[in-house]
């Protein structure tokens, strides 16, 4: 009677960051969704802007400033994020706790600033077709803001209960990190071409 071979696998890690964690690729699938949205409303408002010069008609240039400031939060962001990933594959539980909530805070600061965004952009969405895709553009990035604000309070809740010291719990840190970066960077082609493109023409 032959013998099945087996393996001792109870060292093996039971949770792992970035590429060794399948929420990691979950969250880059999400990601490739999502930025093959913005992607398509980039590519509808640059193709408007071809076909017809003249599309804003007589539509005044949006403030940039709520925008600006906008951009700026999240630039500043991107630092205490990388350190709170720094503390997440430390598995350093209070470290990580007080960085989910400054990156909370963080990212309840653009949401305040972008409610004053959207009458910022100085027309309604129903005014003509280069409203509409301003406020399509900046609705759906808003969107992906709401939705990881949303995430980081839940997890900086769930990090200070008993079930936050967990391995697993550190990993969806690290994904959280990767996405608000992801937010971050996908911002900076809306800011150019909310505020700035109009500017060029």
């Amino acid at each position: 009677m032959s013998e099945r071979p087996s393996l001792d696998l109870s060292d093996l890690p039971t949770f792992g960051h970035g590429p060794r964690s399948p929420t990691w690729w979950g969250t880059l699938g999400f990601m490739a969704l999502e930025g093959m949205g913005f992607a398509l409303a980039a590519g509808a408002y640059l193709y408007l802007a071809t076909l017809w010069p003249n599309w804003r008609l007589s539509a005044p240039h949006p403030n940039h400033w709520p925008g600006t400031i906008v951009t700026i939060l999240f630039i500043i962001s991107v630092v205490p994020n990388h350190i709170l990933h720094g503390h997440a594959k430390q598995c350093a539980i209070v470290p990580v706790r007080i960085g989910l909530v400054v990156m909370s805070l963080l990212g309840l600061a653009p949401l305040v600033v972008r409610w004053f965004e959207f009458p910022a952009l100085n027309i309604y969405w129903d005014t003509n077709a280069y409203g509409s895709m301003l406020w399509v553009l900046l609705g759906l990035h808003t969107t992906h803001l709401i939705t990881d604000v949303g995430d980081t309070i839940v997890l900086t809740v769930l990090m200070f209960t008993r079930h936050g010291y967990s391995g697993r719990r550190f990993g969806d840190v690290g994904d959280n990190v990767f996405y608000w970066d992801f937010v971050v960077l996908t911002w900076i082609p809306i800011y150019l071409l909310i505020y700035w493109m109009p500017r060029l023409g």
